[in-house]
């Protein structure tokens, strides 16, 4: 029989590359120095101040998709799901999927008071809900062949090509300016789907070329699943490195690659890949080879399975995800690490969105869908599980700077997480709250008058 602690062989078997490599990595480009200097209203040095820097909001992005946004089936439960997930998060992926926005061929569900949807809150929606707690929004996805509406089911390329740049046109017109990241494409190794184009040798190339006629300010984001980012060999000719190579030397635009980590196998099939997806030097070897192609890297979705509500399998979920987020946070060119749902029990279910008897039987059925692994960070009756705490220590506590230092020259230097902060200053009996960026982008200098 199985024991379920042997997942975690390859990550303790590694404790000398966390030591040697992950830590350090973490000191060195997750944190930055900032000097502030202390004036009184002429200019001159104060001496014997004392400061408080307190972070208020990490420049690194944490988050999880916002799909049960208003979904739940009270609205006790619902304002619950929006606390926890302000919490800890400061990004947030919408679904933009487009057989979801404009299921039927010009009716357009970017509203907030849009018909329902199951899983696919509309846009405004959620940009309302972010904007108001400070959470950066990212899109998913422009085009992806499985949420193609079925209306262009059969259509010619041109008549497909003709439909998505209108859409590119319709979300740039909306979002452009409100959202940094848009993920162009997702998942290229599906079978059959909704449309020719998508396995027509032409659908990267144009695809990306057109997105940047539209988004130009914008970060463009490729994305992939799960194998086919993590699983091959860290070589070149690995296919998900080849085809955004490819794609990039036709002239394509692609400032980011994201890679899928869902857990969507049976304990058995745990164990064996463990040795990669667990291993982390494996980890930072496929990290390190996609560095090659792109200055930003993004874990875009997440699922690590406790394939039940025992204790055990919930330590263990929390464990992994420790392992992995330290691991993906130490690494210089990541930029993103997105869970993906953050309550058991509301995973994905195989086409339930109209139907609202399997919609209802569907929700805390642990036996159907993607709800079997137990996935969430929130159990179904929206208590945290050991998950859900340990990311809130790792993101608001262990990865989060607080501290005071005196000053007895007029000037300190400072070394904290990047991100915001606010630093209070008190010296001959007066005291000034300022709010400063400690950012990875620029020199970190500051001047506080009192």
């Amino acid at each position: 029989m199985i024991k379920r602690t042997e997942v975690l062989k390859y990550f303790e078997d590694n404790k000398d590359f966390f030591e040697k490599t992950v830590y350090p990595n973490i000191e060195k480009y997750r944190k930055g120095d900032i000097i502030v200097s202390v004036v009184d209203e002429s200019g001159n040095a104060v001496k014997n101040a004392e400061i408080e820097m307190n972070q208020t909001k990490h420049e690194f992005k944490f988050g999880a998709n916002l799909f049960m946004l208003d979904e739940l089936e009270t609205e006790e439960k619902n304002q619950l799901y929006k606390n926890y997930f302000k919490d800890v998060f400061n990004m947030a992926t919408l679904p933009f999927y487009w057989n979801a926005i404009e299921e039927t061929k010009g009716v357009l569900r970017y509203d907030k008071d849009s018909y329902k949807f199951y899983r696919r809150p509309p846009i405004d929606l959620c940009m309302e809900y972010c904007e108001k707690h400070d959470i950066e929004p990212r899109e998913h996805s422009l085009a992806f062949d499985q949420t193609f509406p079925l209306w262009l089911k059969g259509a010619p390329i041109e008549t497909v090509k003709i439909e998505l740049e209108r859409r590119f046109k319709e979300i740039s017109d909306r979002y452009a300016d409100k959202i940094r990241t848009i993920e162009v494409t997702n998942e290229m190794y599906w079978g059959e789907g909704v449309t020719e184009f998508y396995t027509h040798p032409s659908f990267l190339e144009w695809t990306y070329k057109t997105a940047d006629k539209y988004f130009p300010k914008n970060q463009l984001a490729i994305n992939e699943g799960t194998a086919e980012a993590w699983l091959y060999e860290c070589k070149c000719v690995a296919p998900y490195y080849a085809y955004t190579e490819a794609t990039m030397l036709k002239g394509a635009r692609i400032d980011a690659m994201g890679m899928q980590f869902h857990m969507f196998y049976s304990r058995e099939e745990e164990l064996e890949k463990s040795k990669k997806l667990y291993n982390p030097v494996h980890l930072y070897n496929q990290l390190n080879l996609y560095s090659n192609l792109v200055n930003f890297l993004q874990v875009t979705e997440i699922t690590i399975p406790a394939y039940s509500s025992s204790p055990l399998d919930e330590e263990i979920q929390a464990k992994i995800i420790e392992y992995l987020y330290t691991v993906w946070f130490s690494h210089p060119k990541m930029e993103q690490i997105i869970y993906w749902n953050l309550i058991d029990g509301y995973a994905y279910i195989h086409n339930p969105e109209k139907i609202p008897e399997k919609i209802r039987e569907s929700q805390g059925n642990m036996t159907i869908g993607e709800n079997v692994y137990y996935g969430g960070l929130l159990r179904f009756d929206m208590t945290p599980k050991p998950a859900y705490r340990i990311l809130d220590e790792l993101i608001n506590k262990r990865w989060r700077t607080k501290l005071r230092a005196s000053i007895t020259n007029g000037e300190a230097k400072l070394r904290g997480f990047y991100g915001d902060y606010e630093i209070k200053v008190t010296a001959n009996g007066k005291t000034t709250v300022k709010s400063v960026t400690l950012s990875s982008k620029k020199d970190n200098n500051i001047r506080i008058i009192i």
